[in-house]
């Protein structure tokens, strides 16, 4: 997930991270071209920056390159979302096991934050207030990263935030909100966490995800 920096940011840096941000959350949707001179004045940026820009987001997965005709949003599939959803269980699971293991007062607090933030935006999706999807999934990313972020490795948070970005495009596009289902996974992944139950928070990870891939399917939320 793109995270918030104290330090200025480069014209470039700047356009790159708002472009990412609009294709994670939906704005610019899947298949939809991206013409330079309308990116240009919409993100500030020179051509060549521009340039430079979609090919690091190609490199990424997140754009496709289609020869010489420029480049477009990454297209959806459920093959795709399938796989996707495959390697964050992988990944996740994996650090989830870590992070329980070797977690602190410390990450038990942040764990305990970010659940409390969470579970108080999910009330108020239940409640029908759905103006804000965004901030409801910035709070689910915390609270998932909260409970791997002391699985001892930056390689592996790295990787992980990469494949959950791309999990979360999918539940962007789809619009993707599970109710109660989802908020009783996250309170029994708070459970797991509190009592260092790393085996049950990988089962209720693996019904959370796998879930979610299912009720998107069969729902035929995908465009």
């Amino acid at each position: 997930m793109l995270s918030l920096t104290p330090q200025p940011l480069s014209v470039g840096e700047t356009a790159y991270r708002r472009i990412r941000a609009d294709i994670i959350f939906g704005r610019l949707a899947p298949g939809q071209k991206l013409k330079l001179e309308i990116l240009r004045e919409r993100y500030e940026a020179s051509v060549s920056t521009l340039r430079e820009l979609l090919s690091r987001l190609a490199s990424e997965g997140l754009i496709e390159a289609e020869g010489q005709k420029g480049f477009v949003v990454t297209p959806v599939s459920a093959t795709n979302l399938r796989e996707i959803a495959a390697m964050r269980l992988l990944l996740e699971g994996h650090a989830l096991a870590q992070s329980f293991a070797a977690g602190d007062m410390e990450w038990e607090g942040r764990v305990v934050a970010a659940h409390h933030k969470l579970a108080l935006m999910e009330r108020r999706m239940l409640a029908r207030d759905r103006d804000d999807p965004e901030l409801w999934k910035r709070y689910d990313w915390e609270f998932h990263h909260a409970l791997i972020s002391a699985c001892g490795s930056q390689v592996l948070l790295e990787t992980h935030g990469a494949i959950y970005d791309k999990y979360l495009r999918y539940q962007m596009v789809a619009v993707v909100f599970r109710g109660e289902i989802a908020a009783e996974e996250h309170e029994a992944l708070l459970d797991c966490a509190l009592r260092r139950d790393a085996r049950g928070a990988i089962a209720v990870l693996t019904r959370h995800v796998e879930g979610c891939v299912e009720h998107t399917l069969a729902a035929g939320l995908l465009p």
